[in-house]
């Protein structure tokens, strides 16, 4: 009950579910990303198309069993497979009612313009070109333990890693030293072998993507400190060498675009102003991380940098708590109370009560 400033009537807000949601994921986590739209929408009440992405259509199989398994009456969870052209018209069919999509910053922008047109609601979860922020304070053994989850998780294929580390001017070598060693011993191979750390890229595609920003990266002057563009080893699978660049400056390419690979970035700074002014010169904005011995100091760092997500020493997502991206990492938010607003549309109801 809300009421009026006169005292005279009250307002009952009402949450209605959505509709029709067109739930839409990409490949490097199929059933994670399908997961996180899928629950706040059965949770307000929404009836979902899932669309998983052309090259991982079968991983969508196990959220049909769970949904069958649940007891979820026929109609609600509904699944189609196919390529971008099935997509384009489930974004546009005139039974949808709100679009959910994780995936490239290029075919978010054609979603948005599709759904702007249509005046339909839409959540994206775009790329991300994010920054660790490194102060001069750090304690390296306790970053070591986390740079690979918060770096290069999941062979890199993940949008919200810090693949920018910004080291201070005074422990650049030292910090380079420390990546370099730590990314060097860590596995690849098997990603079916439980001690594999680096698998191979998604697809053929992928890993030309890949080895092609690693060229750029030394073609503009780039150290390659381990890996490189240098054969994998393996005579099977996308595998591309894990590679750390030091001598990274912000106008190269491989520190502006975003490259879904195992490819971390070095670049030095000397002042705060300055890491700042470097991790926010970008035009995504999904994640980031600060490492620091002083707690309070990582806080205020986190503060200045302009993206939805940071953490303190480490990176992981918080489901009861937003994850939003900022400029052209996407639009509105998933987890927490956010996300399942987003699921829903409000109705004022307006009564006299005198």
């Amino acid at each position: 009950m809300r009421p009026y400033p006169d005292g005279s009537a009250e307002t009952v807000v009402r949450q209605d579910p959505v509709g029709v949601c067109a739930l839409i994921a990409p490949w490097n986590f199929p059933i994670n990303l399908v997961v996180a739209k899928l629950a706040p929408a059965l949770m307000a009440g929404c009836t979902v198309v899932i669309k998983p992405a052309s090259p991982t259509p079968l991983s969508i199989r196990f959220i049909a069993d769970a949904v069958a398994a649940a007891g979820i009456p026929a109609g609600v969870v509904n699944i189609i497979t196919g390529n971008s052209a099935v997509g384009d018209a489930l974004v546009r069919h005139p039974g949808v009612d709100k679009v959910a999509f994780t995936g490239s910053t290029p075919v978010g922008r054609r979603i948005a313009a599709a759904c702007g047109e249509l005046l339909r609601p839409v959540t994206l979860e775009l790329g991300g070109k994010s920054s660790a922020l490194v102060l001069p304070d750090v304690d390296l053994t306790a970053m070591q333990q986390v740079l690979i989850r918060s770096c290069m998780r999941n062979t890199g294929q993940t949008c919200y890693i810090s693949t920018r580390i910004l080291a201070p001017a005074g422990r650049y070598d030292e910090l380079v030293d420390m990546v370099t060693a730590t990314i060097q011993a860590a596995p690849q191979g098997d990603p079916m072998d439980p001690d594999t750390v680096f698998g191979p890229a998604a697809t053929r595609a992928q890993r030309d993507t890949v080895r092609a920003y690693i060229r750029s990266g030394i073609a503009e002057g780039a150290r390659a400190t381990t890996g490189g563009d240098v054969p994998s080893g393996f005579d099977r699978g996308y595998f591309v060498p894990p590679t750390v660049f030091a001598d990274v400056t912000p106008g190269m390419r491989i520190a502006r675009e975003e490259i879904f690979g195992p490819v971390l970035s070095i670049l030095r700074y000397d002042t705060l102003d300055e890491a700042i002014g470097i991790a926010n010169n970008t035009a995504f904005g999904l994640g980031g991380t600060v490492f620091s011995a002083d707690a309070d100091a990582a806080f205020d760092a986190a503060a200045r940098m302009d993206t939805g997500s940071v953490g303190l020493g480490f990176f992981a997502s918080n489901h009861n708590a937003p994850f939003a991206g900022r400029h052209d990492s996407g639009l509105g938010a998933e987890f927490g109370r956010e996300g399942l607003h987003a699921y829903l549309k409000p109705q004022s109801v307006h009564r006299r009560i005198r």
